[in-house]
């Protein structure tokens, strides 16, 4: 006779949340801070005279100031071939710039991150100073800076491009690098390995589908400051929309916006799709 097996085992239920009130000090610390916010906020309108009924004027007025200047855009300007040429350097500017920054950015990331970088006295403050030097220029002043020292063009753009996207790349590497878990990096320190077998075995596995998700966005981000990179000298679309801004231009200037919007849109939608098929690949 074969004894039937009972099940004791009971479902796990979840606790019910329950309400408190605040509780000092917790209280004065939370809505002093509250306070103080509010406090600065008024006193910088108050300071940087901040009109905003004027504001908000200003903002009603902006529609009547491009449909009378802006409207209708000259849209075959922006089908020339010479124009729809600079629209494919700003997609290989974008993309060499974001390539090379996100290949320096990996191991920038890698010893800026404390669990996991090979030196804490040494590599460890020089990857996070590079990585907080990419970040804290911002990506018009690298294009100032590299096209002085390598003229306009396509150049100094990827350079540019490639420095942002260090610093930005390089951030969110070094965040998903130090949430990883430490149980095979442990494992694999206590057998013998070195930082790059660690690196390689240990941490690229568990990284691997957020870094190609960050990959992505990177390239993302890079299209839409290629614009403004080729604004100050870099080449592209940026370039055009410089010309015709000096020049008074401005239905064509209406045409090139649309067509910059059109082209972000468009990435938008590639580095959406890509972003949802390293998703599901986890």
């Amino acid at each position: 006779m074969v004894e039937q097996m009972i099940r004791t085992d009971k479902p796990i239920t979840k606790p019910k949340p329950t309400w408190s009130r605040y509780t000092f000090p917790g209280s004065l610390w939370g809505f002093g801070t509250v306070l103080l916010i509010l406090v600065f906020l008024g006193y910088s309108m108050v300071f940087l005279n901040i009109d905003i009924p004027l504001l908000l004027g200003a903002l009603g007025g902006l529609i009547g100031v491009v449909s009378d200047r802006f409207y209708p855009p000259d849209l075959e300007y922006v089908l020339d071939r010479g124009y729809l040429a600079a629209i494919l350097d700003t997609l290989q500017m974008s993309f060499l710039g974001g390539m090379l920054g996100v290949v320096f950015a990996i191991p920038l990331a890698w010893f800026s991150a404390w669990n996991v970088s090979p030196s804490r006295r040494f590599l460890f403050p020089l990857g996070r100073l590079g990585v907080i030097s990419a970040r804290a220029i911002h990506e018009t002043i690298w294009t100032i800076l590299f096209v002085s020292v390598l003229g306009f063009g396509m150049l100094a753009g990827v350079s540019a491009l490639t420095m942002f996207c260090i610093g930005f790349a390089g951030k969110l590497f070094s965040d998903e690098i130090e949430a990883v878990d430490m149980g095979p990096v442990e494992a694999m320190r206590s057998a013998g390995a070195n930082p790059f077998q660690i690196f390689i075995f240990a941490i690229v596995p568990q990284v691997r589908v957020a870094f190609t998700g960050i990959a992505i966005y990177t390239w993302d981000v890079a299209f839409r400051a290629a614009t403004v990179v080729g604004f100050f000298g870099g080449g592209g679309m940026g370039w055009y929309l410089k010309r015709n801004v000096q020049q008074l231009e401005n239905l064509r200037v209406g045409a090139i916006i649309l067509s910059i919007i059109a082209m972000v849109l468009v990435a938008e939608l590639i580095s959406g799709w890509l972003r949802a098929t390293v998703n599901k690949a986890k």
